[in-house]
């Protein structure tokens, strides 16, 4: 099992979860900053008490860790940026054209001297670090993804406490705000205008529905702003849709040549419980997968989840045909059964998450297909992979990149063969189904905060002690580096 010239192996990060950890480089302008340390959410036991600041240390320590890239045979790295170290005060100053009616916002044109006023608005070290991080990189020959927004906005923009405390009645309100897209959309050019030079392949979002379904819909999910509101979950997402749309044209506008843009994105494979369930099935995969990327790739919207709705969307030319690529998050599934609607004449939200299988099983132990479950509870089933990169290809016929792929084990006792046996399904996409996916990126390099759970969680190649920061490898490092060195799956592990 050979991958074939050019198909890229690499590893993902992002900005808040790697960044901190090593003294003064802290960035307390990011909701997630607040959020992780607020009284109310650690007195629910919604986030863990772990704190970002005790991370493992990226921003002073990347070029040990592009050393790791490098000792390992890797060619490809994703990482994230923090829109809040770039721009820690709020750039409503800096004048953009802005075209905006009932439907939202069509048009954002940000001309040089709006790039000059966030020029003067612009945090000029941390923009200098970043060009050393990328610049490094690049002259290791390594191929740079980089994605603008991997969950956290600046505080400035959302304030998560005060939506929170005030059921989002006063703000910063985040994806609930319009004028959000707005703001993205110029901190796309002004990235794109200081940094382009040094990136192969833009990402606008990472799982941007993820981030208004865990906000939104999952109240005691440990996610900002952990209130239950399905119009403000739509609200977001409409608002999202459009964030990506918007930066898209201003990363293509202002990037100094031709580039790629895409968007990273948590596909979820539905799978119904029985032959009964498979229009519920269907309803699920509407709601966590097409509603958002048919927006932005066929500039269909649709204004409500019911199947009329789903035939008729309000067609936005001004989303449709902006995704050059789209980024695969895999790590499990869902199994879902039929239910009552959750909301009335709402077709495509008659089904019920089924327990025991996919994300909603006991950490190491059995799911009730028989597979084994990590250690944040979450299914093991590679067989997933396959389905998720054939359907998003087959819908829209972009090229397709495995963005992320990981799994929860401290103890490394699933990992060597969770890496193996997805890859293996991610060759019989690429060879025998002929899907176009042009890499695999693991999460991650090394173990990181991860979100609401802190620290807990290791879904690292390398585990890292958290004083003194050192990496060791663990046996799953070894795998992977084999594998990215030779292109192939050992003759020893293939079915």
């Amino acid at each position: 099992m050979e991958f074939p010239e050019g198909f890229r192996f690499g590893v993902s990060m992002s900005g808040f979860q790697f960044e901190m950890g090593c003294g003064g480089e802290v960035d307390p302008h990011s909701d997630w900053w607040i959020w992780a340390r607020d009284p109310l959410n650690a007195g629910l036991g919604l986030v863990s008490g772990d704190l970002p600041e005790d991370g493992p240390g990226y921003w002073c320590l990347f070029e040990r860790d592009h050393d790791l890239v490098e000792d390992m045979g890797l060619d490809a790295v994703r990482l994230g940026i923090e829109w809040s170290r770039i721009f820690p005060r709020p750039t409503y100053g800096a004048r953009a054209y802005v075209e905006e009616d009932e439907e939202g916002v069509k048009a954002v044109e940000v001309d040089e001297r709006c790039l000059e006023e966030l020029d003067g608005l612009a945090n000029e070290q941390a923009v200098e670090r970043y060009r050393e991080i990328l610049s490094d990189l690049k002259s290791r020959g390594i191929h740079v993804t980089l994605c603008l927004n991997h969950f956290t906005l600046p505080l400035w923009i959302h304030d998560p406490a005060r939506a929170r405390d005030s059921l989002l009645g006063e703000g910063p309100r985040g994806w609930l705000d319009r004028r959000t897209v707005v703001e993205f959309a110029k901190y796309a050019a002004y990235v794109a205008y200081r940094l382009g030079d040094l990136v192969d392949s833009w990402a606008t979002l990472n799982e941007p529905r993820a981030v208004a379904y865990e906000g939104y819909l999952r109240p005691r999910s440990g996610f900002p702003p952990g209130i239950f509101s399905f119009r403000a979950y739509s609200e977001a997402l409409r608002n999202l849709v459009e964030a990506h749309a918007r930066a898209y044209d201003a990363l293509k506008a202002w990037s100094p040549e031709e580039i790629s843009v895409g968007v990273i994105y948590d596909v979820y494979v539905v799978e119904p419980l029985s032959e009964g369930d498979e229009e519920a099935s269907e309803g699920a995969w509407h709601f966590f997968n097409w509603w958002f990327l048919d927006a932005i790739a066929r500039g269909e919207l649709a204004l409500e989840y019911s199947r009329e709705a789903a035939e008729e969307p309000l067609s936005r030319r001004d989303l449709g045909g902006r995704i050059d690529w789209i980024g695969v998050n895999y790590y499990s599934r869902l199994v879902v059964e039929r239910s009552e609607p959750w909301l009335e004449e709402m077709d495509l939200l008659g089904w019920r998450i089924v327990r025991g299988y996919g994300f909603e099983c006991e950490p190491r132990s059995r799911s009730l297909a028989g597979f084994p479950t990590s250690d944040s509870g979450w299914e093991a089933y590679p067989e997933g992979l396959r389905k998720a990169l054939k359907e998003v290809y087959e819908r829209y016929r972009v090229p397709l990149v495995v963005s992320e792929n990981g799994v929860a084990d401290a103890e490394d006792r699933l990992r060597p063969d969770f890496i193996v046996e997805h890859l293996v399904q991610l060759w019989r996409a690429l060879v025998e189904d002929r899907v176009d996916v042009e890499g695999y990126y693991h999460w991650s390099l090394v173990d990181n905060y991860e979100w609401h759970r802190g620290f807990e969680m290791k879904y690292g190649l390398y585990a890292v002690d958290r004083e003194t920061k050192e990496r060791m490898p663990r046996e799953s490092a070894r795998l992977y580096s084999r594998i990215a060195s030779e292109r192939a799956i050992p003759e020893s592990r293939q079915p």
